[in-house]
This record gives structure tokens, C-alpha cells and sequence, in this order.
């Protein structure tokens, strides 16, 4: 078993690039991709060309007086720069639709798969991230290819084609022209190379602060009936403020690193462009240049300087979008802190019998919760867990329900040990109600069809009735289409508590969890749902948390927990006659709960 607390080496946790992931996602789809470059090829062998024929066009202008066979061979150079604008039209539109269909594909895909995975993180990875940071994240990834792709495909590619093309041409026409141009190139290339490392860091510092405005944000909208009631505005709004102002401070940063590198590169084209029209003057005066070698250059230069300000234009946004997505991929790359062992087989029920067999667990090795805890659960067993406040009662449904890893010993179904089971498999055969139940901002039909995605309508109603659902669920206007709300909060506590017992009752699942499974009820509801819980549990292994003790006397047993171990077991009237523990929590409570009946 591999458990959370075995660290994948360091050297072998590093993160693949950004680029690697969506490259993985891109070659997944060659043909698009191929007809992209294609395209692409097309396009900058067409922007090579036609200031070619301009030049004949303009030297044919030059070098001869009107007439009717000059002005038949403008035409002819006319009609081939027609034909290449045509061309070059062509395949600008095939490279948009293969862009367009290229694009929607990959970042579905990269949804799907995100998605996927960082529901695959361990309950401990999502109660230490903000929620909509989360989110934000998982957006900015995929909105980040887009950006990158149109950089990298669309912008930096053509270029490099071009400029290349354009040395060849200059080269062929005069060895200094193309060297002059070479060397430029080279040393352009070098500058934002390093001011791509420049930015970087002010990048990802900007990405950074983005997602704790994102998070702040998110943390306090989804607190906000706190911050009325605690009257936090002015405390909530200083701290946001603050957080903004570090915003602020990260956006400038790289706007200010923009600004100087901007300045080296107007720098830079006017040298190439003022060396190369001087070049052009040498040669002219020596006889080896023409006017129509002069368009040429110009034509050259003129798009090398819009394409590599779009290049840098576009680099700043890929660097954003570099980091922006980084944060995500960080994550990819994290293991599943709880995962299937390779092999791992489904869980098969057949009595329910349940073992803890010298477990050992802590949150922090400092701080421990069990050391060497053994319990055997009998199948069809009813087993109530009691004990004072950080007991470990809680703590002990998360393991069974693999929330969390043990850190040794093993947790066994019938003697099949959950960590080598599929973690579906165990979680189906466990029906579990929580102390604070969290629906979906669904109706209520969908949200207690939770429990059995193929239940009918008929199941559902049945269940909800059972579990005395449906009494409220009735007199709502739109009834079981009803919305309940981000979390459900739109229904009371004890109104969520129902339709999660409602929704156990659908799965009926061998084995069942009950965390405070009526805390929110008040008495009357309370007696009501006790015959549906009991009727829910016949024929289970059930595992019952309760601070209330009344909800818990008709147990087969009783185990009771103080600090990660077992001090007492045995049933209600065996523990009272003991007098220890829980004789003297009982007495605490005695007088005010529902009786026996």
C-alpha cells in the first residue's frame, strides 16, 4: 500500500513544461495541426514572393519609356501578384478553420482531462485551496492554450519563416544584405530570449497575485452572512484592499519591464533598417542595385518590423498565459495524494465486516491521532462511535472511507484491505450521511438521485418519503424541480440533512455511515427520521457518530474513544453499569434527548 505520507522524490516530482502538456494534447490531433503549418508555409512563401515581382514590377517602370509591350508586361506581373494574393487568401482561410476546429478540440479536451484529475485529489488537497481559486485556475489553463497556440503557431512560426526566407532571398541577391540581416536576426533573437527570462519572473509573480485576489474574493463571498453578522465589511474590505495594492504592485512590475524592453527593440530596427537602406546606397552608387531592389528591402523590412512587434506583443501575452497556466499544471503534476494501487480490484461485500488492524494515523508527525488502533466491526453489526470532542470519531469515517490514507497497519471489508481496492468500489458500497451535508445547486430531484443515478422519479419520491422529505418537499411551488441553492443553502440544516438521508436510503448500500446524521433535526423530526434510519440500517454494517446519545441506545455497541484510543465498549446498559466515560457523558445529557420507547 502506498500511503500519503511516501513522498515521490523530489528530482522526480518537476513538473513537465506548459509546453510539453499542450504539445501532448496538439499531437493528438496531427492532421489539423499539419494543415495549420501548411498554411502556414503557404503564407510566408507568398509574402517572399510578391515583393520579388514588385521589384520586376518597379525595375520594368525604371528601366523603360510607355509603351504597349511595357505596359503588356506590367500587366502580366500584375495578374502573377494577383494569383499570389489569392493564394496567400486561400490559405489564411484553411489555417483559421484548422485553428478554429483545433483549438475547440484541445481545450475541450484539456476541460475533460483537468477536470478529471483534480477531482482525483485527496479531500486533503481541496479543504487547503480556496474553491475559486480552483476554478480560476482551471480556467486561466485552458484559456491559456489558446493564447499560447495563436502565439506560437500563429505568430512566432511565421515569423521565423519569413525573417529565414527573407536572409535566403537577401543573401542570393547580395552576400552582405543577407549577412547583415543574419547577424541582426541572431542577435535580435538573443535579446528576447533573455528578456523572455527577464520577464518571467515578474510574470508569474503577476499570476500569483492574480489568483489571491481570485481567492480572497471567493473566500469572502462565500462567507458573506459571517461578515454581516460579525459586521466584517470594513475588516473585509481593508484586507482585499490589500490584497489589490500587491496586485497592483506585480501589474506595474511587468508593464515597467514592458516599457524597457520595448525601447530595446525600437533601438534595434533602427539599425537594421538604417544599415541595410545604407548598404543599398553603397551598392546603388556602384551600379549593382536597382529601385526595384530598394522596394524589395523595404517590402522585407517593413514586415519583418510588424511581424516581430506582433511577436512581442504576442511573447508578453504567452509569458502571461505561460504562468497563468503553470499554476495548473503544478497541480497536474502533484500525485493523488489517495490513488489506486496498480491492480487495485473491486470491493466485494458479502457480510460487511469491518477491521482496523494496528492502525496508525496523524494529520502532522507531531501530533497524532491513533497509534496502533485495532477494532473488528462484525458484519450487519450496528456500531456506535462516542467520545468527547476530538476523539478521533470523525476522523475514523475518513478512513474508512479512504478520505485519507493510514499511515500504517490496514483497514479490511471482509478481509480485503480498502487501500487495494478501487476507492469506487468502496465509496459505492458505503452509504454515508455527513454531520453537514453539501448539495448541489441542483433540484432536489437530481440532488437525492445523488444516491442512485438510475433511479426513476417513483424510487425517488419513495425515498424521499421515507425519509421524511417529502412532507416539505411538497409544498414547495415547483416541488422536486426546486432549486436549493451554492451548497444548498436555500434549505434549512435540518431540511439538507433529510434529503442526505434521503439519499442514502436511494443507494442502500451494505455498509453505512452516519456522522451526527440527526444533529440538525429538532425532536419531533428527529423521532420521525429514527424509523426511517432504522429501517435504512437493517441488514447493514452501520457505523453511527452521535454527540446526541439518545440517537445511539438501541446499538449493538458501543465503542468509546477518548484521544485516538478505545477506552470503553460494550452496549448502553453495560457502559452505564460501568460508570466510566460514558456513563458520565450520559449524565451530562440525561433528561433532555427522546426517550426509549
Amino acid at each position: 500500500m502506498v500511503n500519503a505520507s511516501q513522498e515521490k522524490p523530489e528530482a522526480m516530482r518537476k513538473p513537465r513544461t506548459v509546453f510539453s502538456v499542450y504539445a501532448r494534447e496538439v499531437l493528438r490531433h496531427p492532421k489539423l495541426f499539419s494543415v495549420i503549418v501548411v498554411c502556414d508555409l503557404i503564407m510566408q512563401a507568398t509574402y517572399l514572393v510578391a515583393p520579388l515581382y514588385l521589384r520586376s514590377f518597379f525595375n520594368t517602370i525604371a528601366k523603360n519609356v510607355p509603351s504597349d509591350a511595357v505596359a503588356q508586361a506590367l500587366v502580366y506581373i500584375l495578374v502573377v501578384i494577383v494569383i499570389i494574393w489569392i493564394i496567400d487568401w486561400l490559405a489564411h482561410r484553411g489555417q483559421y478553420v484548422a485553428t478554429m476546429y483545433l483549438e475547440t478540440r484541445v481545450m475541450s479536451d484539456l476541460y475533460r482531462s483537468t477536470f478529471d484529475y483534480l477531482l482525483g485529489h485527496s479531500y486533503n488537497f481541496f479543504i487547503s485551496q480556496f474553491a475559486g481559486s480552483l476554478t480560476h485556475k482551471v480556467s486561466k489553463f485552458v484559456r491559456s492554450f489558446e493564447i499560447i497556440i495563436d502565439s506560437v503557431v500563429n505568430n512566432m512560426f511565421p515569423a521565423l519563416v519569413f525573417i529565414t526566407g527573407a536572409i535566403v532571398v537577401l543573401f542570393i541577391r547580395n552576400h552582405t544584405l543577407g549577412i547583415i540581416l543574419a547577424v541582426w536576426s541572431v542577435l535580435y533573437l538573443m535579446f528576447q530570449i533573455y528578456v523572455s527570462r527577464v520577464r518571467r519572473p515578474s510574470r508569474i509573480a503577476r499570476a500569483e497575485a492574480d489568483s489571491r485576489v481570485t481567492g480572497n474574493l471567493a473566500d469572502a463571498i462565500s462567507n458573506q452572512s459571517t461578515i454581516v453578522l460579525f459586521s466584517g465589511g470594513r475588516h473585509e474590505a481593508s484586507r482585499f484592499g490589500r490584497t489589490v495594492a500587491e496586485w497592483v504592485k506585480a501589474f506595474l512590475r511587468t508593464w515597467w519591464v514592458d516599457a524597457w524592453i520595448w525601447l530595446g527593440l525600437g533601438f534595434f530596427m533602427i539599425v537594421i533598417q538604417t544599415t541595410l537602406l545604407y548598404v543599398g546606397i553603397q551598392l546603388w552608387h556602384e551600379g549593382l542595385f536597382s529601385v526595384g531592389d530598394f522596394i524589395l528591402i523595404q517590402a522585407y523590412l517593413l514586415t519583418a518590423f510588424e511581424r516581430l512587434e506582433q511577436v512581442n506583443r504576442q511573447l508578453r501575452r504567452a509569458n502571461d498565459a505561460y504562468s497563468d497556466a503553470g499554476e495548473m499544471v503544478e497541480i497536474l503534476e502533484t500525485l493523488h495524494e489517495v490513488h489506486d494501487v496498480p491492480g487495485a480490484r473491486p470491493l466485494l461485500v458479502r457480510d460487511g465486516a469491518l477491521t482496523f488492524e494496528n492502525v496508525d494515523f496523524y494529520f502532522y508527525e507531531e501530533q497524532g491521532v491513533f497509534e496502533n488502533f485495532n477494532l473488528a466491526v462484525r458484519g450487519r453489526e450496528k456500531v456506535a462511535f462516542v467520545g468527547p470532542s476530538g476523539a478521533g470519531k470523525t476522523t475514523l469515517t475518513k478512513l474508512i472511507l479512504r478520505l485519507f490514507d493510514v499511515k500504517a497497519g490496514a483497514i479490511t471489508v471482509d478481509g480485503q484491505n480498502i487501500a487495494a481496492v478501487t476507492q469506487e468500489s468502496l465509496r459505492d458500497a458505503i452509504g454515508f450521511v455527513p454531520q453537514e451535508p453539501i448539495l448541489f445547486h441542483r433540484t432536489l430531484m437530481e440532488n437525492i438521485r445523488y444516491g442512485r443515478r438510475d433511479a426513476s422519479d417513483a424510487d425517488v419520491v419513495e425515498a424521499a418519503k421515507r425519509a421524511h422529505c417529502h412532507e416539505f418537499i411538497s409544498k414547495l411551488p415547483h416541488g422536486y424541480d426546486t432549486y436549493v441553492g451554492e451548497r444548498g443553502v436555500k434549505l434549512s440544516g435540518g431540511e439538507r440533512q433529510r434529503v442526505a438521508i434521503a439519499r442514502a436510503i436511494l443507494k442502500n448500500a451494505p455498509l453505512l455511515i452516519l456522522d451526527e446524521a440527526t444533529s440538525s433535526l429538532d425532536s419531533t423530526s428527529e423521532l420521525l427520521i429514527q424509523k426511517a434510519l432504522a429501517d435504512l440500517m437493517s441488514g447493514k454494517t452501520v457505523i453511527v457518530i452521535a454527540h446526541r446519545l439518545s440517537t445511539i441506545m438501541k446499538m449493538d455497541r458501543i465503542i468509546v474513544l477518548d484521544g485516538g484510543t478505545l477506552v470503553e465498549e460494550g452496549t448502553h446498559q453495560e457502559l452505564l453499569t460501568k460508570k466510566g466515560l460514558y456513563a458520565e457523558l450520559w449524565s451530562h445529557q440525561a433528561g433532555g434527548f427522546i426517550q426509549d420507547e
